[in-house]
């Protein structure tokens, strides 16, 4: 368990009302090496968005539901559509990790039961969104950083505009709800570089309570 967090905590970094970055909150060695094992048995895929679109983030998913793209919507599915099977089980400790940031960023009692990872590639971004296919709006949304640094773009309740820019860096933790659930945001595209430990890549863990 030790290896999932940083040694020491420090402060608690409120971003606006119901935005909390916590820094370098979790230790990605140990994430890392749970993340390959889960690739292992799901591997990483680009879906398409409804319009036919490929989407530019690799993805897959552990938990009781998974996040699904296709040209019939977006949803949150029980089983992979690749292998018809259920998505592998979300580790206690990923648990404990998104339960914990959310308690230390004011969100008591989140129990995840979807967890989507994502690998973004130097040049790679996510447009301006919200997260909108959650049954229950109410819990936060806990994404956690791994490897190479990252720009997120923080909105409001339009998509427009200036967005707030949100450095996140190798095992910073951020987490959004209450006025700020439904908030535009996006993340920048991947500047180039190398991490020593996922290489030109960034991984992110979203943890979400989908139903």
């Amino acid at each position: 368990m030790k290896d999932l967090f940083a040694a020491e905590r420090p402060a608690v970094d409120v971003i606006r009302d119901g935005v909390v970055l916590l820094p370098a909150f979790a230790g990605s060695g140990g994430l890392l090496r749970r993340i390959e094992a889960l690739l292992r048995a799901c591997p990483l895929r680009h879906m398409t968005t409804p319009g036919g679109k490929r989407i530019q983030v690799a993805m897959s998913n552990c938990g009781e539901y998974g996040w699904i793209s296709s040209p019939s919507g977006y949803r949150y599915s029980r089983l992979d559509p690749l292998t018809g099977k259920p998505w592998p089980a979300m580790p206690e400790t990923f648990r404990v990790l998104a339960r914990q940031a959310a308690a230390r960023a004011g969100f008591g009692g989140f129990a995840p039961d979807a967890c989507l990872i994502n690998r973004y590639a130097t040049g790679t971004g996510l447009s301006p969104h919200r997260d909108l296919d959650e049954a229950d709006k109410l819990w936060p949304i806990v994404s956690v950083s791994l490897g190479l640094a990252a720009v997120f773009m923080l909105y409001g309740d339009r998509r427009g505009g200036s967005p707030q820019l949100i450095e996140l860096h190798d095992g910073d933790v951020l987490v959004f709800g209450g006025p700020a659930r439904l908030a535009y945001h996006g993340v920048k595209k991947l500047a180039p570089g190398r991490h020593p430990l996922t290489g030109p890549y960034r991984f992110n863990l979203t943890f979400r309570r989908a139903r």
